[in-house]
């Protein structure tokens, strides 16, 4: 019957303990955090989308290049004397531009899909409109503008498969140029 407040108190004890000595490690790194941010002198360099160079593309040299070591940060504000400007191609190439090049696929892959569903609708309807006649010369003209149709929602497909080919070849080459992802979804 002693044995529970005597384990109680002796647990109490040890919280107790244990709560004074995590706060003085606590304030005692704080201390050293705060002399430590006192010492520094200037801040850690920020880096953004527009000072970072994004890595050349294989296409845009004819010999491959190995990896340098990284320059001194003040060697890197300014392209090495062998590099040329960023060409007025690459420049126009922002976000504006990447949204608008994807969008422009993605409605290309749109109207193909919409008329590939209204081929496969008149196709549907020209089906039954030959089963359904009788006589053989309006029978073959059926046939005939089924054919046709059948024809053109082939060619319809074949787009549809370009289109999406067109999408991930756009992000694909988006990728490469360092573009951020959510300019191309």
């Amino acid at each position: 019957m002693f044995m529970k407040p005597r384990v109680l108190l002796s647990l109490a004890v040890v919280l107790a303990m244990g709560a004074a000595a995590s706060a003085q490690s606590l304030a005692d790194v704080a201390r050293q955090e705060e002399a430590r941010r006192k010492a520094v002198r200037t801040p850690g360099k920020l880096y953004t989308n527009d000072s970072v160079r994004p890595e050349p593309t294989p296409s845009s040299g004819g010999a491959t290049s190995t990896q340098t070591p990284s320059p001194a940060p003040e060697a890197a504000a300014q392209p090495p004397a062998g590099d040329a400007a960023p060409s007025a191609d690459t420049a126009k190439k922002d976000e504006a531009y990447w949204k608008k090049r994807m969008a422009d696929v993605r409605s290309a892959l749109d109207r193909s899909q919409t008329f590939a569903d209204a081929l496969q609708s008149r196709v549907n309807a020209l089906t039954n409109d030959f089963v359904a006649r009788d006589d053989p010369a309006q029978r073959a003209q059926i046939a005939a503008d089924r054919d046709k149709a059948l024809a053109e929602l082939d060619r319809v497909k074949k787009e549809i498969t370009a289109s999406q080919k067109a999408i991930t070849d756009t992000q694909d080459e988006a990728r490469k140029a360092g573009v951020p992802a959510g300019w191309v979804r």
